[in-house]
């Protein structure tokens, strides 16, 4: 899929308006159209980013064919497909989950009550640091970027913006990043999957702008909370504090 759209020429063109608000791109239609492709047989229900919701099972299938679309359609090699299984609608049914980063080739999965792993290695002996060295933004704009860093001041050393919120959290439960947080609402399918590898290495992760608790929340297309994550449950609290001051 990828090698027969090389450039931004068959990359970028905007083919129509997706379901979750954004425009779908060449390059985003043609990853749905190879997912949905492998997922319609198995008689599950889809939660997609362009397409919406396709009912076929008990089983909820939750994906983002490319988290991480315009470093996609601009040759960047950070983005990623992300994908999550759950027997159940929320947040906390999600069971199996499993990121693929197009541009190192690493392969993240996680399963519920078992632990996390990336290209096969277990997760969680390398841990994010207890002050916040590395900061990753996500879901940003310039505008939103300028109104929010200052409030960081003290809290975080460095700031990163890579671009892809799924592949940022599973940089969160390596220990590669210490914290990570979105400047706009997060949707479900760009973080059922990657939440998956930080709960079950022991990371806080908190959609704060939502009174219910994380496990709570509906694997849909809405866009209900901006997230936070990071090592512990008081530096989340602190980052989520910082961008609601």
């Amino acid at each position: 899929m990828l090698a027969a759209m090389p450039t931004r020429v068959e990359r970028e063109p905007v083919v129509r308006r997706g379901e979750g608000g954004d425009d779908t791109t060449a390059i985003d239609e043609a990853a749905e159209s190879a997912v949905l492709a492998r997922l319609r047989p198995l008689g599950v229900s889809i939660v997609s980013e362009e397409v919406g919701r396709i009912d076929g099972g008990p089983t909820i299938v939750v994906v983002d064919p490319i988290d991480g679309s315009l470093n996609a359609k601009r040759g960047i090699p950070f983005f990623s497909v992300s994908i999550a299984v759950a027997d159940g609608d929320r947040m906390d049914d999600v069971h199996f989950a499993y990121v693929y980063d197009f541009g190192s080739g690493e392969e993240w999965t996680a399963r519920r009550g078992e632990g996390a792993w990336l290209d096969g290695e277990p997760l969680g002996a390398v841990r994010p640091k207890e002050r916040i060295e590395i900061l990753s933004f996500e879901a940003t704009v310039a505008s939103l970027v300028a109104e929010s860093a200052g409030a960081f001041t003290g809290i975080a050393h460095r700031l990163r913006v890579m671009g892809s919120l799924a592949l940022s959290l599973c940089h969160l439960a390596a220990g590669r990043v210490d914290a990570v947080c979105s400047l706009k609402e997060a949707r479900s399918v760009d973080i059922a999957a990657a939440q998956l590898l930080c709960r079950e290495v022991g990371l806080s992760v908190s959609l704060f702008d939502d009174p219910r608790g994380f496990g709570e929340a509906e694997l849909d297309l809405e866009r209900r909370s901006r997230i936070a994550a990071a090592g512990t449950t008081e530096l989340c609290r602190r980052v989520a504090n910082a961008l609601s001051a």
